[in-house]
């Protein structure tokens, strides 16, 4: 282990990191899969998914917390996991949530123009070629490239400028929900929940159901461990950066409930005609299509929001194995001007500018993928936790969970059992074939990274580069000008030659 001053700039406030976590929570997926999870599991089936989602990611949050404010460090999966379970143990764990992060990016890139195309329908233009049954356009093509490069731009520039974009577009979302749930307090109905209660006719189906939206619901709460990621950029003490963390699950978790304006025979039309329910529902609500576009205005926000967040947090991941020379350590550095880990934000976002070309299906297959890694890194985490509670107990802990055990067996039974339902076929929320080749690929590559940087860096592969804070620095080496650092330099000599004077018994 190596110890340095962090070269990160302490930009981000309390405010920048909630809104930064909250808006990457609460991105797109809300308008334009909502009818995909009432088909799924029912209205009341897809609530109650959401809530064991919601109360899985709740028990991890916690575990995310403590261990945040404990090694406020860039990286955040990164450190716990190493100090934990050692360098293979960190590369598997930071791997596999890097893909996580980069699967949202990819998702937003190829959600962004799907939005434009339902508020300006004469939006697609020269038809290019069809993937699993989506026609590409160029239009929409050329959308997603220019969004993805500005959107990686705008991350390069620096965290400060994307934490001010963030809260001006999260303030957008929020304004746009809470109209949602007025009109459905005000316009919805108790009828309408007549015949999609439940998605099934029998007990055994509407379990499986309600399995199935839970493992897929995590994808929509990945955001509060982008906080543990930007730890060295926050300007806050360690003790309210886990008490914001939680907060931004609780937030997340609030905003996912959405009344019931709809009946079934309209769910099953919007499905159909535009698969934007959400915002169908909201011209329902108000019996005017202007406010279905309101709602896809504030989509549009969440995901700029949500695209913003895991460019941010990705990066930060990579730059942090790259420091410990798991990964190149070309992606360790930091841009000249504005310190943030350019190389890596370049990467992620050719990524995200190449999504698209794979179509909208890439949706629905990239956030199950990602969906996994990001489950399994929970589990991982889950169980640093606990590793790290008996392993250093004496570590300072400024946000503590209370009764650790019994939360951290919860954090870990239930990260665990979401990666067992994506692995166990008929389970209601299995990867499909096309979703587990995106895995493998991804771990093949992690594979080819963790052997060649082994062979390439020996010794230094796995090395945990720890940063001091600016008063160990001091202490370490008190600051001084150069005329006083010479002037010790000075001095210090003219000892050495008097002492050496001295003992030959002559002068110097």
């Amino acid at each position: 282990m190596t110890q340095k001053k962090s070269e990160f700039n302490k930009v981000l406030n309390a405010w920048d990191i909630l809104v930064i976590a909250f808006g990457a929570m609460i991105g797109w997926g809300w308008v334009v899969l909502t009818g995909g999870w009432i088909e799924k599991g029912g209205v009341i089936g897809a609530a109650l998914g959401f809530a064991i989602g919601g109360i899985m990611i709740f028990f991890v949050g916690l575990t995310y917390a403590e261990l945040t404010a404990a090694m406020p460090q860039c990286g955040g999966e990164h450190v716990f996991s190493y100090r934990a379970m050692g360098a293979t143990g960190s590369f598997i764990c930071t791997w596999m949530i890097v893909l996580g992060y980069v699967s949202v990016a990819c998702f937003e890139a190829c959600a962004f123009p799907t939005i434009i195309t339902y508020l300006w329908p004469g939006f697609l233009k020269g038809y290019m070629y069809t993937v699993a049954g989506f026609d590409i356009y160029a239009s929409w093509l050329i959308t997603a490239i220019v969004i993805a490069f500005l959107i990686m731009m705008i991350n390069i520039i620096g965290a400060k400028t994307a934490a001010i974009l963030q809260t001006v577009l999260t303030c957008i979302i929020g304004g746009a929900g809470i109209l949602l749930i007025v009109a459905s307090v005000i316009n919805g109905t108790v009828d309408n929940l007549d015949g999609q209660i439940f998605a099934g006719t029998t007990t055994g189906v509407n379990i499986k159901a309600i399995i199935g939206v839970a493992a897929m619901s995590p994808f929509y709460f990945i955001g509060f461990d982008v906080i543990p990621q930007a730890a060295e950029e926050i300007n806050v003490p360690p003790k309210k950066i886990g008490n914001i963390l939680i907060l931004s699950v609780v937030l997340a978790v609030i905003f996912y409930a959405f009344g019931f304006v709809m009946n079934p025979g309209d769910i099953i039309a919007s499905q159909e005609a535009t698969g934007l329910v959400t915002a169908d529902a909201m011209a329902a609500a108000f019996n005017t299509k202007i406010m279905a576009k309101v709602i896809i205005v504030g989509g549009m926000c969440g995901i700029v929001t949500s695209w913003n967040s895991f460019l941010l947090g990705g990066s930060r991941a990579m730059y942090s194995m790259a420091e410990s020379y798991m990964i190149p350590k070309f992606f360790a550095k930091l841009h000249p001007k504005h310190k943030t880990p350019v190389n890596a934000l370049i990467l992620i976002g050719i990524l995200t500018m190449l999504a698209p070309f794979a179509g909208r299906k890439m949706l629905v297959w990239i956030s199950d993928a990602g969906n996994f890694g990001c489950c399994f890194a929970y589990c991982m985490v889950a169980l640093s936790f606990m590793i790290l509670r008996k392993k250093e107990p004496d570590m300072p802990r400024p946000y503590k969970v209370p009764c650790y055990k019994f939360f951290g067996t919860m954090a870990v039974i239930m990260s665990g059992f979401m990666v067992a339902m994506y692995c166990i076929p008929g389970s209601g929320g299995n990867l499909i074939l096309q979703e587990w080749l995106m895995v493998l690929g991804w771990s093949a590559l992690g594979v080819v990274f963790y052997v060649v940087c082994k062979v390439k860096y020996k010794e230094s592969f796995g090395t945990l580069v720890e940063i001091i804070s600016d008063e160990d620095a001091a202490t370490l080496m008190p600051e001084a000008d150069e005329e006083e650092l010479d002037k010790v330099i000075d001095a210090a000599i003219d000892r050495v030659l008097m002492q050496k004077s001295d003992l030959i018994g002559g002068t110097v």
